[in-house]
């Protein structure tokens, strides 16, 4: 790009090397635009009573005008540029700090636009580092083309550059999605698109949606018993209101357009509509694969899948930046094909499963039946849940450990859990099988781990 051009401005080569790039121009006004929304939320209507609107405006103005000089003075001495095996991050003016993030260990590059970035036609890079216990280096922001090729060419460094794979009858991959450039859209086989309207469906089958109106009828009734509340009463109200909300309606923003795409070893996730994000979910890394039935999805033949990635930040707050999700809604026949991609030679609808023993009943009166576990060829198959079935799969080259508990009531039984710990956390669980078969399921599952990562070395 050439000097002065709208996009990421040379900065100083130190010493011969690359050249220093900063982020896009226009990164401290939507860094502002994001301080202005903070800083009228934190004066409050209040502050506006007690001082009037003038004042108020005044007060706005030199808050705004502070975030956004403290932006451009962060923006100018923020860059970034790629030294050898590295991509160094230089930032800070008073405590100048320079962050190296070495590209052998990245596992993702991962791009991410919300609503204001999707209206000036930017995003933000965001890498997933092996064993980092966060997000590193999220550089936003760049305009949309230099996004596609910093991160063409931080993968191809890391040795991850992606391949499209060939469909199976020799079709062409699937095409980029529109406005969006093609290195940066899911570029392999179409897995799976979820339907939008299957996915606001999919939330209004659930217990917010169904107990909402109760919830609406009993505010009303109140209101009509009492005459008239309080400001302080109206606002924990509707706060408790929207909190009952909220994770419906953050799903469908966070999985509208949900598409599915396979690459080789790799599965690419586009979805999200106020912020999109493309992920990429390396298969040799997916730890365990979670299978939901919810209640109410039931009488639809409806599942949820969502996996765990080992190398990803755990410890992420925002549970968004990790690529759990697989398939947010979707029917048996889709669900099958997407974990036989995920897990080769597994058959969704064929997996093995035995109850625990009969006298567990008096630790599980009601859901003796509905819990289970079984060794599949490939897979530890876990089941649990009543109400909300679910089903646990781990590899057994993903299994880093075998534990075999007893609590007070089970050694009572004679009755143990068997637990299958991997590197993504959670893992599976046997729960309450016969002392005897726990610990002979222990020894099996400890041979199978080792053969299986045996294998998996050797392939």
């Amino acid at each position: 790009m050439p000097p002065g051009a709208w996009g990421p401005a040379p900065w100083g080569p130190p010493g011969g090397a690359e050249p220093r790039q900063r982020l896009h121009p226009l990164s401290p006004a939507l860094h502002g635009a994001k301080s202005l929304v903070v800083v009228i939320a934190g004066l409050s209507w209040s502050t506006l009573s007690r001082v009037g609107f003038g004042w108020f405006a005044v007060l706005v103005a030199v808050f705004v005008l502070g975030a956004t000089v403290l932006s451009v003075v962060s923006w100018w001495n923020t860059g970034y540029h790629v030294v050898g095996r590295e991509l160094r991050v230089h930032e800070g003016l008073l405590w100048r700090r320079t962050r190296a993030i070495p590209l052998e260990r990245l596992q993702a590059v991962e791009v991410v636009r919300p609503l204001l970035a999707q209206l000036t036609g930017l995003a933000e890079l965001r890498l997933e580092v092996v064993g980092g216990g966060k997000t590193e280096a999220p550089l936003a922001y760049l305009g949309v083309n230099e996004a596609s090729a910093l991160r063409q060419r931080l993968l191809a460094v890391a040795g991850r550059a992606p391949t499209p794979a060939p469909t199976a009858d020799g079709a062409p991959a699937a095409p980029a999605t529109p406005g969006v450039p093609a290195d940066l859209a899911p570029a392999g086989r179409r897995l799976h698109a979820v339907r939008n309207q299957d996915l606001l469906v999919s939330q209004l089958l659930t217990p917010q949606a169904f107990l909402l109106p109760l919830g609406l009828a009993f505010v009303v009734a109140q209101f009509l018993s009492e005459g008239s509340w309080s400001f302080i009463a109206v606002a924990s109200t509707l706060t408790a209101m929207a909190g009952v909300i909220l994770q419906p309606v953050r799903r469908v923003l966070d999985d509208w357009s949900f598409r599915l795409d396979a690459e080789v070893d790799t599965l690419r996730v586009h979805n999200g509509l106020l912020e999109t994000r493309v992920q990429t979910v390396p298969l040799r890394r997916v730890q365990t694969v979670g299978v939901t039935w919810p209640l109410l999805w039931r009488m639809k033949g409806w599942l949820r899948l969502r996996l765990e990635v080992a190398g990803y930040s755990a410890g992420e707050p925002d549970d968004r930046n990790r690529p759990d999700r697989l398939l947010p809604v979707g029917d048996a026949r889709t669900g099958e094909l997407v974990v036989a991609e995920v897990l080769p030679g597994v058959r969704l609808d064929a997996l093995p499963g035995t109850p625990p023993p009969v006298r567990a009943r008096w630790l599980r009166p009601l859901s003796r039946a509905a819990v289970g576990a079984g060794l599949d060829e490939r897979v530890f198959v876990a089941r649990s849940g009543l109400l909300t079935r679910r089903l646990t799969l781990v590899p057994y080259a993903r299994i880093q450990s075998v534990r075999v508990t007893q609590g007070p009531a089970q050694r009572r039984l004679r009755l143990a859990t068997v637990h299958a710990d991997t590197a993504g956390g959670t893992g599976a669980a046997a729960v309450d099988r016969d002392l005897g078969d726990a610990w002979a399921l222990a020894a099996e599952l400890t041979a199978r781990a080792r053969a299986a990562r045996r294998a998996d070395r050797s392939s």
